[in-house]
């Protein structure tokens, strides 16, 4: 049986093992562009439902799922995030009402969470993450047994996910050209190997360094709905210097008494100090057992209730219909998207995609009845419709890969209409936005038949690598004789941050001789990782 704090740790070693795997799962990115990001981005999600465990105790395994799906939606960042929060919220549905988990829920929260992933998403790419969990899900609820054990049910399902990973380039053609397995289901494997690694008494500790597990900013003010939700309102830490003349040494101990004074307990013992965070109406007593073990040092108590008034007080006032969320990287950008209407700009894009939360957080600093999301990245999107229903505004999310696109929906906001036509006429005229991006290759590759040397500069037209070549001034002319193939009215050049004035100009100028019945308009757009955004309508 899988009880609450046994589910609880497996997500804690789950996030350790993820994060100290995850360059090499970024590794696995199909393009040798400079984005390979799903390791990052799935280590953050399931960190932030890492973080969250640590601070409950002694739950249902129900509980403790659903407080881990919670935690992972909002922390969901990237295609492989989102997918990953669908599947754990699938699986706390599946466990929902459940004190403990024996091996036949558990084959039912597998199912489950598959069945969450699956109708969430549009249109399933097979050979992917998806197909890595669905296939071992369906294996699992094949072959279970009455006498298997939960241990033994969520060691087969492993198996069956690493078994489906290592068929994932005959599904899809792009991983078997680039002789990969998926990313997002090496992704999902790790983090499973994790967790059975804790139910076999060997929980991964993480290998970089640790941060503290509770953090400076901790403002728990912010999981509560309202005051009434508060019923500890103080929040109490400290660090007890262990000594050795002291009546108790054994931080359990401690432990225990918070808990029956408190919750979100949370006390890490490193055999000279022991850290302590707990929730209590009595934080005196809290620091009088604490002294019982050592002298105290680094005290705070907050009291969560004023704390949560004030926060409700800067909570900005609703002033205006409408309001936009616009995700860009680079001060040139950012500056673009302020200066045309945006209310707030969410720091991402390549490499950096921000979290569902990060998103809602942006969303609730607007004055705005309605929000429209620009995500500006087809990674993005995803994220960002998970943050609708989660705010008291509306969100309407338009789905825009790239800058270009974002500018463009801003450029045809009508807000004389209603807020859904107003995104169908954003939706329908990014349609006709034509985008392509000039980087470098990250590291030597084959791609579509061509050899790919490290540092080579890489054309992409519609997100797909088009063009290789040395030379920037080939690789632009060789970009727009395809962008131009139908023509185009409007161009406009944004340059990155290690380009130059002189050499954005220059760029400009070349394609004014290729096209010069078009208006061509180069900006500075500091963008990292891109040389150049161009886009064509």
């Amino acid at each position: 049986m899988i009880t609450g704090n046994m589910f609880r740790d497996m997500v804690i070693s789950a996030a350790n093992n993820i994060e100290n795997q995850k360059n090499s799962i970024n590794a696995l990115n199909v393009f040798p562009v400079p984005d390979g990001d799903t390791g990052t981005n799935m280590s953050l999600t399931i960190s932030a439902a890492a973080k969250t465990m640590r601070t409950v105790s002694d739950k249902s395994v129900g509980d403790t799922a659903n407080l881990v799906a919670s935690a992972l939606l909002k922390g969901a960042r990237g295609n492989s995030g989102v997918i990953l929060s669908l599947l754990f919220r699938g699986i706390a549905k599946g466990l929902a009402g459940l004190e403990s988990a024996d091996s036949s829920a558990l084959a039912k929260a597998f199912a489950s969470g598959v069945a969450a992933a699956y109708g969430a998403v549009m249109k399933p790419t097979e050979g992917t993450i998806l197909t890595v969990a669905r296939v071992a899900a369906e294996n699992t609820t094949a072959n279970l047994k009455k006498t298997d054990s939960a241990r033994d049910t969520f060691a087969f399902y492993l198996s069956q996910a690493k078994a489906t990973l290592d068929k994932t380039p005959e599904m899809l053609p792009v991983l078997k050209q680039a002789n990969v397995v998926d990313a997002g289901g090496k992704g999902l494997v790790v983090i499973l190997e994790g967790m059975l690694l804790c139910l076999d008494g060997k929980s991964v500790e993480a290998s970089g360094e640790v941060q503290d597990e509770v953090p400076a900013d901790f403002s728990e003010f912010n999981i509560f709905e309202s005051e009434e939700d508060i019923v500890y309102a103080y929040c109490t830490e400290y660090i007890v210097n262990k000594e050795s003349s002291a009546p108790k040494s054994d931080s359990g101990e401690l432990r225990k008494y918070l808990e029956s004074i408190g919750d979100c307990v949370v006390v890490v013992d490193d055999g000279e100090i022991i850290k302590v965070h707990v929730h209590t109406n009595h934080p005196g007593r809290a620091f009088e057992e604490a002294l019982r073990f050592g002298s105290l040092v680094n005290m705070k108590v907050e009291n969560m209730r004023e704390q949560f008034k004030e926060k409700k007080a800067e909570a900005p006032k609703i002033d205006k219909k409408y309001g936009f969320v616009s995700v860009a990287a680079g001060e040139g950008l950012a500056s673009l998207f302020k200066d045309m209407g945006t209310d707030v700009v969410v720091e991402g894009g390549q490499t950096m995609n921000p979290s569902t939360e990060d998103i809602l957080a942006a969303v609730n600093k607007t004055t705005a009845e309605t929000v429209f999301v620009l995500p500006n990245n087809k990674n993005i999107i995803m994220a960002a419709q998970q943050a609708v229903g989660l705010s008291d505004r509306k969100i309407i999310v338009i789905g825009t890969k790239t800058i270009p696109q974002g500018i463009t929906a801003l450029l045809n906001f009508d807000d004389s209409l209603e807020p859904q036509e107003a995104a169908d006429v954003m939706s329908e005229a990014v349609s006709g936005v034509h985008t392509a991006q000039v980087t470098y290759a990250a590291r030597d590759s084959e791609f579509d038949g061509q050899a790919i040397r490290e540092g080579q500069l890489l054309g992409l037209v519609e997100g797909k690598v088009s063009f290789v070549e040395d030379s920037m001034d080939t690789l632009v002319k060789e970009l727009f004789e395809k962008m131009l193939a139908d023509g185009g009215e409007f161009i406009n050049v944004y340059y990155g941050e290690n380009v130059t004035e002189a050499d954005a100009k220059h760029i400009g100028e070349l394609i004014e001789d290729i096209a010069p019945d078009a208006e061509v308009i180069v900006l500075p757009g500091g963008q990292p990782v891109y040389h150049y955004i161009f886009s064509v309508e």
